[in-house]
């Protein structure tokens, strides 16, 4: 909200549509006058990608599993004309990419970080040059200012100084706020017999790519176990321990049932623990319906894992 990352904001968290937001934010940026629509969020960005309305993509730091529609997000990498990468590990980006960026992890740059009380704090890196091996990825920002120099559309921020000496000219936005986005409403779902509304959310260690090749770190991790109220384990016919089965529209995962305290009818999930991660080998979002019933025969094979 503050970078003004978000399609209908300015930086300082700006409203894109108040005048005097658009003027002071034209001044600092030595333009005549911003462009009168929003940017795209990011489902829109993915579909104009896919549809062939864009022709290339930027994409830094992005788990495709992390998205709402993984598949179609597949498609649009797929079907984009020129991909480029900003990235610190291989990931599904990097193998679809014509351009792989490394860029500095956030311990080897300089940055700032918001804390939760709304307050700034910047920090210098904690690894310099001289405690490295290897030598030290450039950061982000100084990549994307590279390139906007090659497009000839350069920004004129060619090091942090350059970014913090613009945030302070822009300074913080004193007026209305923009108004909170709003979604129509929806009909509840109704989960029948042998269904449940999918619920879950990642957790701090799963198969995240920053954790990967750190195997001790990995095995503190909790379990990947799928979690049911007694009453629902009792209905689906499933004890403290049993292969619980869990389908959506596009396949199944197979986990072992923790009986929890929490409501009928929800099933909950680690969302990126195994597999391609929920989203991806079933199809179904949290809040959407999904089949659940005893694990019976042999598991279907593990779905493929790119890395």
């Amino acid at each position: 909200v503050e970078a003004g990352a978000l399609p209908s904001l300015l930086p300082g968290g700006r409203p894109a549509t108040d005048p005097r937001a658009r003027e002071e934010t034209a001044e600092v940026w030595r333009i005549r006058e911003l462009p009168h629509r929003y940017g795209r969020d990011t489902g829109q960005i993915i579909e104009a990608a896919a549809t062939g309305e864009l022709g290339a993509l930027l994409v830094a730091g992005v788990e495709v599993a992390d998205l709402p529609d993984p598949a179609r997000a597949r498609e649009a990498l797929d079907a984009v004309g020129f991909l480029v990468s900003l990235e610190l590990r291989p990931s599904e980006v990097t193998e679809r990419a014509d351009v792989v960026f490394p860029v500095a992890a956030v311990a080897e740059k300089p940055g700032t970080f918001l804390n939760w009380e709304g307050r700034v704090r910047m920090f210098e890196a904690p690894l310099k040059p001289e405690h490295m091996t290897r030598r030290l990825a450039p950061a982000d920002a100084r990549v994307l200012h590279m390139l906007a120099d090659t497009l000839d559309v350069p920004f004129g921020l060619p090091d942090l100084k350059s970014v913090r000496t613009e945030l302070e000219r822009l300074g913080s936005w004193d007026g209305p706020r923009a108004t909170e986005p709003l979604e129509s409403a929806k009909p509840l779902p109704r989960p029948g017999a042998g269904e449940a509304v999918l619920a879950g959310h990642r957790l701090l260690l799963d198969q995240g790519l920053l954790q990967q090749g750190d195997e001790a770190l990995a095995g503190t991790r909790h379990a990947a176990v799928a979690r049911l109220s007694a009453v629902t384990a009792a209905e689906t016919g499933v004890k403290d321990g049993d292969e619980l089965e869990i389908a959506g529209p596009s396949g199944t995962i197979r986990l072992p049932l923790q009986v929890s305290e929490m409501p009928d009818r929800v099933v909950w999930l680690p969302m990126n623990s195994v597999g391609g991660g929920v989203t991806s080998d079933t199809g179904a979002r949290p809040g959407e319906l999904v089949r659940i019933a005893a694990a019976t025969g042999a598991a279907p094979a593990a779905p493929e894992v790119r890395s």
